[in-house]
């Protein structure tokens, strides 16, 4: 534990960007800096309306005692373009509440021993308020370490390469330090188009990471040794950069009465036989590819849980900013009355089909799952490692195509759909879904996929462990940070 001044607690201020992969890990980061080192937190939460159902119901599990939370007035968007990309919008959240942030964070430092500010990834903009203060600011990175490394490499990347020329052009794989070439059209979303805002913004970003006194990334090193250790080589003006992770939410019990039929239905199914399938509270599909995993599903004979969403034939992340989604194609608000006629009544004894939510980790967490269709959140992977469970990668948007080549190409833990050739508009057809639905959950190939998942498993309880290597990280950030006291 941290030593800190006799009956003075350090106290750290969040500020997340909007999405719940963002909120979440972050909050548990300010869990275990309270637990395990005796520092008190405020969470500070720019909006642009009123918050979702998602948010709302996460926020009423903090314990009031221990994590205050604080809403600043909502921002006015009516000026961007329907189409804006996500990451300008969440940009544009943190430098239009900045005024109402600084008033904020001004009380709580007259009010409080603030020893940091903490921003996530898209954050840093709030530096020159922490810095105003004298309080030293931190990056919370919520996602991977490769993505980190890529970030911190970008700006020259930027640099060396002709302004007029796309990514996904270049002839040669990505060298991100640390991690294996990487094809450049797996690139995170943002940067694969350099005349949109969403790139400069992500620049900007990355351009502003050396001014962070620390850098926090939800991974551990058995998970990524490659990345981590050239995140942690010293080069000028680079920050420290400490592994914390896996930090994963696991208080779904508040939620156990709503989650309480497919727990019910999983007690009912053999051991590892269940696919569960869930493109996290952000993701989305177009109504066809609904319907070609509900056929591919169908077709494979194995035993799901499908947590479905209602499609989106624009974007494939539709509930990014607002839990429920609507259709583009009519009002309709029932997820299920997008599924193939009579799929329901054909599957009934096969799987079981619930509505926008569902207790992730208890699901994961059940002896009866034996697999994970995921859209690669980080979130989402985190937990999969955590309980053991095997991987199918379906990416998305931001950086999950980034995240689907880890766990298919280096880690070996998951396997992945492949877009069928003659398709048009980019879908992954029915034969090929119930094919590798079919491998994951009883083919000899995934034995190997199996095992090292189990690896996986017992490497994230080490890095948590008393001696391991995210313990002491952590140990060594909370003591900086507790260092401030003193001065």
């Amino acid at each position: 534990m941290a030593e800190t001044p006799r009956d003075i607690i350090p106290h750290v201020a969040l500020l997340p960007t909007p999405g719940m992969g963002h909120l979440i890990p972050l909050v548990e980061f300010g869990n275990k800096l309270i637990h395990n080192h005796r520092f008190s937190v405020t969470l500070i939460l720019p909006t642009d309306g009123p918050i979702s159902e998602s948010q709302n119901k996460f926020l009423k599990t903090l314990p009031s005692t221990l994590i205050n939370y604080l809403l600043l007035p909502p921002v006015n968007f009516d000026d961007l373009p329907e189409d804006v990309k996500i990451e300008t919008r969440i940009s544009l959240t943190i430098t239009r509440s900045l005024p109402y942030f600084r008033q904020v964070f001004k009380s709580l430092v007259e009010s409080e021993r603030v020893v940091a500010l903490v921003v996530d990834l898209f954050g840093t903009d709030a530096f020159e308020v922490a810095n105003e203060f004298n309080v030293p600011p931190y990056i919370f990175y919520p996602t991977t370490a490769m993505c980190l490394s890529f970030f911190l490499y970008l700006p020259a990347l930027d640099a060396s390469t002709d302004v007029s020329c796309q990514y996904r052009d270049l002839q040669e794989r990505v060298r991100i330090p640390g991690c294996n070439p990487i094809e450049p059209e797996e690139l995170l979303d943002p940067v694969q188009d350099r005349k949109n805002d969403a790139y400069r913004w992500v620049l900007h970003h990355t351009k502003r990471y050396k001014m962070a006194r620390g850098i926090v990334v939800n991974s551990f090193e058995d998970l990524e040794p490659g990345a981590i250790k050239a995140l942690h080589e010293q080069e000028p003006g680079k920050p420290r950069v400490y592994p914390v992770g896996p930090l994963i939410y696991t208080d779904d019990q508040s939620s156990k009465a709503e989650g309480m039929e497919c727990l019910t239905w999983l007690d009912e199914q053999p051991c590892n036989s269940v696919l569960y399938i869930s493109f996290g509270s952000g993701g989305t599909l177009s109504h066809e590819q609904l319907i070609e995993l509900a056929m591919g599903i169908e077709m494979s004979d194995q035993r799901f849980l499908w947590v479905i969403r209602c499609p989106n034939d624009t974007s494939s992340n539709a509930t990014y900013f607002n839990f429920h989604s609507t259709s583009s194609n009519n009002n309709i608000n029932n997820p299920l009355d997008f599924l193939p006629q009579g799929f329901l009544e054909r599957t009934k004894g096969q799987g079981l089909a619930v509505p926008n939510w569902a207790p992730q980790t208890r699901i994961l967490s059940h002896g009866s799952t034996g697999g994970f269709l995921t859209h690669c959140g980080w979130n989402s992977i985190l937990e999969s490692v955590v309980y053991g469970v095997p991987l199918i990668a379906w990416p998305l948007y931001a950086e999950q195509r980034m995240n689907a080549v880890m766990l298919t190409e280096d880690l070996k833990v998951a396997l992945r759909p492949k877009i069928t050739s003659t398709s048009e508009s980019g879908l992954v057809g029915r034969k090929e879904i119930a094919e590798i639905v079919k491998g994951l959950m009883e083919g000899e190939d995934a034995k190997g996929v199996r095992s090292r998942m189990r690896y996986l498993k017992d490497a994230a309880a080490r890095a948590l462990g008393e001696d391991g290597s995210s313990t002491k990280a952590l140990a060594e950030l909370a003591s900086k940070m507790s260092k401030v006291l003193q001065n």
